[in-house]
């Protein structure tokens, strides 16, 4: 039996923003060779690979806030930059960011224990098969699970933010049907400036997300990627796939007439 397709919330969230682009990202196998390094994207996982290993009690974890800046060193990225100067700037940033981590996890009392951290999790549809990997997961002493998610791009964050973003109602999802028993909560990390906010699915929400996926992932796989039209949109400007857009005439003309 050939494999199930898979869909994350990458590919979804990619798919809402721009089904020409999920074609490039994931169907046309030609999009790679226009693929550029992002400083952002090299940031962001920087943070992370240092969190997991700050929250991750085994052998590789860290503790202290020298063997978080050791550790910070160690898995630096400095692809996708233009500049020395840019990369200093944005690598001292993310040492303030990791200090104001270590004291806050320091000084405020703990609401649970970390139970994984960079967990993949799965569920299985008719069509395709879910998946999702979680920075963290922690359990608090009444059995409740919060899905914590880390942003390296967000100053700040509220309740609504939480409810409203795709990837969290996935997790919700995703943890949910492992463990039907416990209560899950979402929470979003904002690293930047170390704000949080926290959501919670109810059973009837969840239910109703859970259909809405079945019929958004049944979209995605139906999709006619290759007859796609591009649409000049806003997030075009930063796109490593304009330039084969452009060689659509359609495109190449509304794009010339955005730019007078």
């Amino acid at each position: 039996m050939p494999r199930k397709p898979t869909l994350s919330p990458t590919k979804i969230t990619t798919f809402l923003a721009c089904p020409v682009k999920y074609r490039w990202s994931y169907v046309d196998a030609r999009g790679k060779w226009y693929l550029r390094s992002k400083s952002y994207y090299s940031f962001g996982l920087t943070l992370h690979r240092v969190l997991q290993r700050f929250h991750d009690g085994g052998d590789l974890g860290v503790s202290t806030t020298d063997e978080v800046k050791a550790a910070y060193e160690e898995n630096w990225i400095d692809a996708g930059f233009t500049s020395a100067e840019e990369m200093a700037e944005v690598y001292n940033e993310g040492l303030e960011i990791l200090e104001r981590h270590v004291e806050q996890v320091a000084t405020r009392p703990a609401k649970g224990k970390t139970l994984f951290v960079e967990r993949q999790f799965d569920l299985d549809f008719d069509k395709f098969r879910l998946i999702g990997r979680i920075d963290r997961v922690d359990e608090y002493e009444d059995g409740t699970l919060e899905i914590v998610d880390y942003k390296s791009g967000r100053a700040g964050v509220t309740p609504d933010d939480v409810a409203a973003d795709i990837a969290m109602g996935c997790y919700q999802l995703l943890v949910r049907r492992k463990y039907p028993d416990r209560k899950v909560v979402a929470t979003i990390f904002a690293l930047r400036t170390g704000t949080e906010a926290t959501a919670q699915m109810s059973d009837e929400e969840l239910d109703q997300f859970e259909r809405d996926l079945v019929i958004l992932g049944t979209l995605i796989l139906d999709e006619d990627y290759f007859d796609a039209v591009p649409k000049l949109k806003s997030i075009c400007a930063g796109c490593d796939f304009q330039p084969l857009c452009l060689k659509h005439p359609e495109y190449a003309e509304e794009f010339a007439s955005a730019q007078g």
